[in-house]
């Protein structure tokens, strides 16, 4: 069990009063290529996010 939404809100509530914050590499996605091939080399030391702004340029 993972919780319902009252859980999640209340474990976010926590994260931002204590200053818990993700460790992330934000990518645009046109590196979305790479970033698999990094991937599979097991070269990522963070989870990718994939800055959805860079889809304009896309």
């Amino acid at each position: 069990m993972i919780g319902g939404i009252a859980e999640t809100q209340e474990m976010l509530d926590f994260c931002g009063k204590h200053n818990i914050i993700p460790d992330v590499e934000v990518i645009p996605i046109q590196k979305v290529n790479e970033a698999y091939d990094r991937l599979l080399k097991s070269d990522v030391k963070y989870r990718f996010c994939i800055d959805m702004a860079s889809l304009k340029s896309a």
